[in-house]
């Protein structure tokens, strides 16, 4: 089979190669997946890097989220157990983990939904406890994580701010679903969140971005407002003055999404109940704004990389042309970023 490996350190355009490999054989508790989606997450790009908190052993294959195939045909969304990622034409995956791939969406779109929108989910529900009414801001509201976030929020009857980073990229947020987007390249974004909230700030701050974007959020969030915590992808991890908090009666909660499937997995199991009767009811509808055929990956994950896409870019190991969402619109309408690039 095909698979792309990473057998150095460095930039995803540079060390993922492409090869011919025997397919992975399951351990115990484990099965063999045919891959017919793989979506690309930030995550990817850091373990090219060496910078995430998960060091496979090399060579490795990265893709940590997938719709796959079962041998008895089951339709199932996945996280493969590394070394063998999602980024070939098979992968491994814990059987006890797999979870139905829902009949409304097609397998990039269900790909898409399992890492972004259980983060999302927790993070607004299990840690926010986001209520219909409030205000909620979300930081690269254009990109994978950002863009599941801002979907959840106005399902959940909360006003949404998007925070994105170019003209292209707000329209995305407004077509999302975004009440007030602000760009940052063009708009002072402390002084326009507080213009849209009428000087009362956001309630609940959802932050995949870190650096300027947390410093931002504490300027703007709300008294007893909340700060979810949920990645980097800046680069820059901030130090939070905790002073500041205390003055401000605000919180700052962090997410670890992956925790709960080791310490509370029927949590998760509840999570993509509800995930799945949201997209079957159409509330959410993961933004798929690429489908790149396996040999596109490691300049998909660059770019993802990068912070030059917007929504999720998936991987289909059975293309062989690059298309985008509107070269695949079909009469079936089935086509429309542990955390997304800065968007």
């Amino acid at each position: 089979m095909q698979a792309w490996q990473v057998h150095e350190i460095g930039e995803p355009g540079e060390v993922m190669r492409l090869a011919e490999v025997e397919r992975p054989v399951p351990g115990d508790g484990q099965v063999l997946l045919k891959v017919r989606a793989a979506n690309i997450n930030f995550p990817d790009a850091l373990m090219c890097r060496g910078q995430y908190q998960v060091r496979p052993p090399m060579p490795f294959t990265p893709g940590v989220e997938i719709c796959g195939e079962t041998e008895d045909g089951r339709r199932v969304m996945a996280n493969p157990a590394l070394p063998y990622g999602g980024f070939a034409e098979y992968a491994v995956a814990d059987a006890a983990a797999l979870l139905p791939a829902p009949e409304a969406l097609d397998d990039a779109e269900a790909a898409a939904l399992h890492i972004g929108y259980q983060t999302g989910w927790f993070g607004l529900h299990r840690r926010a406890r986001l209520e219909a009414g409030e205000t909620l801001l979300v930081h690269a509201a254009a990109g994978g994580v950002g863009s599941a976030a801002v979907q959840l929020g106005k399902a959940a009857g909360a006003t949404v701010i998007g925070v994105v980073g170019g003209a292209d990229k707000a329209a995305v947020a407004r077509e999302l679903g975004c009440d007030v987007v602000v760009d940052r390249r063009a708009e002072d974004v402390v002084a326009a969140v507080k213009e849209a909230t009428g000087g009362r700030g956001a309630d609940v701050i959802y932050d995949p971005v870190g650096g300027d974007a947390y410093t931002q959020s504490t300027k703007v969030v709300s008294f007893e407002g909340r700060i979810v915590v949920v990645g980097f992808a800046s680069g820059t991890i901030p130090s939070p003055g905790l002073n500041h908090a205390l003055v401000k009666n605000y919180s700052i909660l962090g997410l670890h999404w992956g925790l709960y499937n080791t310490k509370d997995p029927k949590l998760v199991l509840r999570c993509h109940e509800q995930l799945t009767e949201l997209a079957a009811r159409g509330a959410i509808r993961p933004l798929v704004s690429e489908r790149v055929p396996l040999d596109g990956a490691a300049d998909a994950v660059q770019r993802v990389a990068d912070g030059v896409t917007t929504g999720r870019v998936a991987v289909l190991p059975s293309l062989t042309t690059t298309l985008t969402d509107t070269d695949t619109d079909t009469d079936t309408d089935t086509d429309t970023d542990e955390n997304g690039a800065v968007a």
